[in-house]
């Protein structure tokens, strides 16, 4: 039996917790809230037996044997490296770190500890994404050679997800005092994970544009000062030579949670969809370059990160995307970060 303690017990524990629940083998033995109201809840919606306020009490307890970090961005790093270094496999929500220093000693003491270590990049989970990638791999389009990838959303236009100016679930996310990067940080390290992964390469280049645009009067909604960026546009080149182009946003109107990419090779293109949580793998190859003609491939289900984690205990065979993956995206995210702040573009007017 695995026993799993979730580490934060908001929202987004609740699906950690209801994937563990499905798997035959795992128990979930604990959760961790520095709010004891949200423990309670926590708690009794899951049947979760045991609740501390401080991983110093969870440790001091110890009877888990690996963890769902599902804490706000800005304290990943500290919550985690104690876990490491009590010898517990950790599962963390992305992005890894706010900053490549602190992404790289998480990756650092996962390695050194000789834990399976893994980011919840969730896209992973996308059939369409993975057998895209085995294609590239396998040389179906030949030398990648450009891509273009977006992740929208529209939650700052409409409500479909709950009304952003009231509720403290998304206010954190437009505030950089309160531990976001924007966009960037939380569906931007998505969609560049989605691009490189299935290019099969890392990036070698990378310049940026953020924009952050009025929501309120002040740009302040009770504590939150709202001044992460809404959108972001991004100009990559990777280590293989491709080059595209990827943009992401929360004024995508129309757009409740959808994430796109093209990919085109010497050999052929992929265009890989994903919305209304579903995915599509459409193709161009072979015959079918001459007339540009466009076909619908199947795609094969994957496992969920949660099961690939689990799995990877028990094996202890090294799973994919680990915390090596989140501190190589979390480099190109700060190198974004940067570019923006260097005024990369010449003024026109």
């Amino acid at each position: 039996m695995i026993r799993v303690l979730i580490l934060g017990t908001g929202g987004m524990a609740s699906t950690h917790a209801e994937a563990y629940a499905q798997m035959e083998g795992v128990s979930l033995v604990a959760g961790v809230d520095t709010s004891q109201a949200n423990l309670a809840v926590f708690k009794q919606t899951h049947h979760v037996p045991h609740g501390f306020l401080s991983i110093r009490d969870a440790l001091a307890w110890g009877e888990f044997d690996a963890v769902s970090n599902v804490t706000p961005d800005a304290v990943h790093h500290r919550t985690t490296i104690p876990l490491l270094a009590a010898g517990k496999h950790v599962l963390c929500e992305k992005p890894l770190a706010t900053n490549q220093q602190d992404a790289e000693q998480m990756a650092q003491a996962a390695a050194a500890a000789g834990v399976v270590n893994m980011v919840n990049l969730t896209y992973r989970n996308v059939p369409a994404l993975m057998h895209a990638a085995d294609m590239v791999a396998r040389g179906d389009i030949g030398e990648v050679r450009h891509f273009e990838a977006s992740y929208l959303q529209s939650w700052l236009t409409q409500d479909a997800w709950g009304d952003w100016r009231t509720e403290d679930q998304w206010l954190w996310r437009l505030s950089s005092e309160h531990g976001s990067l924007g966009v960037l940080g939380d569906v931007g390290v998505h969609i560049l994970d989605y691009a490189s992964f299935a290019a099969g390469s890392d990036a070698a280049e990378v310049s940026c544009r953020l924009q952050t645009f009025p929501k309120a009067e002040g740009d302040q909604i009770g504590p939150y000062r709202l001044d992460a960026n809404d959108s972001m546009t991004m100009h990559l080149a990777l280590q293989n030579g491709a080059i595209g182009v990827i943009h992401a946003s929360r004024f995508a109107s129309g757009h409740l949670n959808d994430l796109s990419l093209r990919l085109f090779g010497t050999n052929g293109g992929l265009d890989v969809g994903f919305a209304g949580g579903e995915s599509r793998l459409r193709v161009c190859l072979g015959d079918n370059l001459q007339d540009g003609k466009w076909s619908d491939l199947p795609t094969p289900q994957v496992n969920t990160n949660f099961v690939r984690f689990i799995d990877a205990i028990r094996t202890g065979k090294d799973v994919q995307p680990d915390f090596a993956r989140g501190a190589a995206l979390q480099r190109v995210l700060d190198l974004a970060v940067a570019s923006n702040t260097d005024s990369f573009c010449n003024q026109v007017v």
